[in-house]
């Protein structure tokens, strides 16, 4: 054998299966000669196995010590077969010992070939060896045995005539996986063009995953998984070859920070949902250990107490408060627990994986809460605050808290004020805490009210300054004229404000003689400045009433002798409605215009923007008030020129009577004919 394999690595070429199952057929002839009975034979297989393991060993390549070991395997079963295999074992030694001293290069393979090794019994020895193998068909799926593992193969016996070769990427699910084991194989090929039967692990995983996913579910299972890569909201596992989700809050009770450590990594796992319509699997590491720290935490929660300090783990940071684990039991420091001084956010106080004290507040045994506490472990400020303290003192502090109705003041950790937006300035106009101060600001404010039981305090800074309303009468007294901002409009009026705290009302009635106002908004807006004259003091109110139109004098007295009653003016149209229109006069006047009063001569309206004359027919000084007619005119024209011509008439029809009645004094029965000239002429002259 070693001048053979010598003879083989001079070449520089591997020993083929042939060259090497014929060794072994040598081989196993010499050891069968001696074999009379089955005890016997049994002595020559251990000695075929020790000589082949001698032969692997010696075996120049990876491909030869193959080949050796598949041959051995051969000879083995060979040496268990039957009396009648015996005999043909005979038979081959005799053909392979007129050769087996012969050298390589003098091997006569012709001779060997044209030898009749079977004894004319080819077809039932054939026969009787298929009986020793297993009968394997294509496409199905059977067990076998792992006979041998190498770092990149798996070799798998499932009793046939070779074994089948695996690649051991299909077990990464398993790092486990050891010789020996029993796994399902797919059948893919009994026997490809090489005479090599080829196995799939992986197929047979996906073919049976369906129904090993359910019955893990239904068994409640534990199962093992692949961690394949990391996904949105979790993982994805490879488990009998389908892809479940595991997600980020099953794979551990305690939070993960980084996804990335558990890829590649194969874990136990229990399925605990299957959407069976689309083939979903949701898995879960988290339920395999939940059961245990349930126990756990019945275990720790009977033995709590209110009041009793523990020593726990920062096991999670949120924005509303910290994570506790007290060995197998979480409990929460809420952020306002965290300290007597305010808190932004709990990363001020504590870190994540801190050990820390806390002390318990509260527990609840149904539902496992667990309050804790960190500041109850050191004494509340307010019992070390200065007891001279008293309403009226002037402190400083930090704004530490804002809102719209006001600002908490820290005058020292964890001894807060609150000054309401009402204190801050002496004005009443709404307004936000914002406008005044914002958080971080120093400020100096006076103490209001201080509560050392209900550990509340009340502050107020407008009371750094003097109250503008003491010496009112003084400072604004009544005909006084000012200079005030518009603050704010409303229907009736302007609020006004003279200085800071300060404020007045200009009604919409004072703010012009002449012109009629319906919103302010026509007259000034908001920010501007404006004249005003103090008309009356409303101390308790805090209010004062203003005016504007009070600063020039009243024009009405003027108006009451220019805009008499039928006297006509020149006027403007500048607006026209349902009830008539308003008639802009000189002088700034504006008078009023019925419908009835905008009909022209020509039977046609007046129109927006026309320029007409009116005439006064109504003033009222006290409502100040003129109403206008532009049809009074020519109405006024005809009646008059109307009575003119009646008067006439009358005149004449007199002087006409009195020369008849003279007539009828002088006339006789022969002046009956002048009579009925005389009537004639007066008819003529009524008919002109």
């Amino acid at each position: 054998m070693e001048d053979y394999q010598k003879t083989l690595v001079n070449e520089e070429q591997p020993a083929s299966a042939e060259e090497i199952s014929s060794y072994e057929q040598q081989k196993t002839t010499e050891l069968l000669e001696t074999a009379e009975t089955e005890d016997v034979q049994e002595i020559a297989t251990k000695d075929v196995q020790e000589a082949a393991t001698e032969d692997v060993q010696e075996a120049a390549t990876e491909d030869v010590q193959e080949a050796v070991t598949e041959d051995v395997q051969e000879a083995v079963k060979t040496a268990d077969s039957a009396e009648s295999e015996v005999k043909i074992e005979k038979t081959v030694k005799q053909n392979a010992v007129s050769n087996a001293s012969v050298p390589v290069e003098q091997f006569d393979w012709d001779k060997l070939e044209n030898e009749d090794l079977y004894e004319g019994n080819k077809v039932d020895i054939e026969e009787k060896y298929n009986q020793t193998l297993s009968k394997i068909a294509e496409n199905e799926i059977v067990e076998g045995t792992v006979v041998a593992i190498t770092k990149r193969e798996v070799i798998v016996n499932i009793g046939y005539k070779s074994e089948g070769v695996i690649s051991i990427a299909e077990f990464r699910y398993n790092p486990d996986l050891k010789v020996g084991d029993k796994i399902e194989v797919y059948v893919e090929t009994a026997e490809d063009k090489r005479g090599q039967l080829i196995l799939s692990h992986k197929q047979a995983r996906a073919l049976r995953s369906w129904d090993r996913v359910n019955e893990a579910l239904n068994n409640d299972e534990i199962i093992k998984g692949y961690i394949k890569c990391r996904t949105k909201g979790g993982m994805i596992v490879d488990v009998f070859g389908i892809e479940a989700f595991l997600p980020g809050s099953q794979i551990d009770v305690k939070p993960i920070r980084d996804y990335d450590m558990f890829v590649d990594k194969t874990m136990e796992f229990k399925v605990v949902k299957i959407n069976q319509e689309f083939r979903n699997v949701v898995v879960s590491h988290k339920a395999l250990i939940e059961a245990e720290i349930e126990a756990q935490k019945k275990e720790i929660i009977s033995h709590l107490e209110k009041g009793q300090v523990l020593e726990g783990t920062v096991k999670n940071i949120t924005s509303y408060g910290v994570f506790i684990d007290l060995g197998g039991v979480d409990g929460l420091i809420h952020i306002t627990d965290l300290s007597w001084g305010r808190v932004t956010h709990p990363e001020e106080v504590v870190a994540l994986d801190q050990q820390i004290n806390v002390v318990i507040l509260d527990f609840d045994n149904d539902k496992r809460r667990i309050a804790l506490g960190i500041k109850q472990l050191t004494p509340h400020p307010w019992d070390s605050l200065d007891p001279n303290l008293k309403v009226g003192d002037k402190v400083k502090g930090k704004v530490v808290v804002m809102a719209d109705y006001g600002a908490f003041i820290e005058i020292s950790p964890g001894v807060e004020g609150l000054i309401h937006v009402s204190e801050m300035s002496w004005s009443q106009h709404l307004r936000s805490a914002q406008d005044f101060m914002k958080v971080g600001n120093e400020v100096e404010a006076v103490i209001l009210t201080i509560d050392r039981d209900e550990r509340k305090m009340s502050l107020g800074i407008k009371q750094l300054k003097d109250d503008p309303w003491i010496n009112i009468e003084a400072k604004y007294a009544v005909g006084s004229k000012h200079v005030a901002k518009v603050r704010n409009f409303t229907n009736f009026g302007i609020f006004v404000e003279i200085e800071e705290g300060v404020d007045g009302l200009i009604h919409i009635s004072d703010l012009s003689w002449t012109k009629k106002i319906k919103h302010p908004a026509e007259f000034t807006q908001i920010g501007s400045l404006i004249d005003v004259q103090v008309l009356e003091i409303d101390k308790e109110n805090r209010r004062l009433s203003l005016g504007h139109k009070q600063l020039e004098e009243n024009p009405w007295d003027v108006f009451e002798s220019l805009f008499t009653v039928d006297s006509i003016h020149e006027g403007t149209i500048t607006e026209i409605n349902d009830k008539g229109a308003i008639i802009s006069m000189s002088y700034g006047v504006e008078g009023f215009a019925p419908v009835k009063g905008l009909k022209k001569q020509d039977g046609s309206i007046a129109k927006l923007d026309e320029k007409l004359l009116f005439k006064v027919i109504e003033f009222s000084k006290t409502a100040k008030k003129i109403i206008v007619s532009h049809t009074r005119i020519f109405e006024d024209e005809q009646k008059e020129a109307e009575a003119k011509g009646k008067a006439a008439n009358e005149n004449s029809t007199k002087d006409a009577i009195k020369k008849v009645q003279s007539s009828i004094e002088k006339t006789t029965l022969g002046d009956v004919e002048a009579l009925a000239a005389l009537r004639d002429e007066m008819e003529n002259q009524n008919k002109e």
